[in-house]
């Protein structure tokens, strides 16, 4: 079974920065597309970013693109997410997904298998 557990989230002042972690547990990820999404109040789940384990490809969604870096660890089945240059329009609730068949870019939430229980990220102007 696979577990996803993220952290980091909090209260930061608009301008500042924030680093999300998701620790993934239950199987080997190497061949794991990692993600993070977000939802804010009354909206839908929104892709963020996401890190294709094998290549090491990464892409963003246009709203976080130059302020948001996902990394990870594949030895540790660790995923992070850096924030900078926060805006108030970045709070929500922040999660993690992994799925192990997606090769290519991916940015519906409903392809993807597995979540994490999400973090608040709350940005005040």
């Amino acid at each position: 079974q696979v577990q996803l557990v993220e952290s980091g989230g909090g209260l930061v002042q608009g301008g500042g920065s924030l680093r999300l972690s998701c620790a993934a547990s239950g199987r080997t990820f190497s061949s794991y597309t990692m993600a993070w999404f977000r939802q804010a109040p009354g909206k839908e789940r929104e892709f963020v970013a996401a890190i294709i384990w094998s290549g090491g490809i990464t892409y963003y969604a246009d709203s976080v693109k130059g302020r948001f870096s996902i990394s990870g660890d594949i030895a540790k089945n660790t995923v992070n997410l850096q924030m900078n240059s926060l805006k108030p329009e970045d709070t929500a609730v922040y999660y993690c997904a992994a799925d192990p068949w997606i090769a290519t870019r991916q940015t519906q939430a409903t392809e993807y298998d597995y979540w994490g229980q999400g973090t608040q990220v709350t940005v005040s102007s």
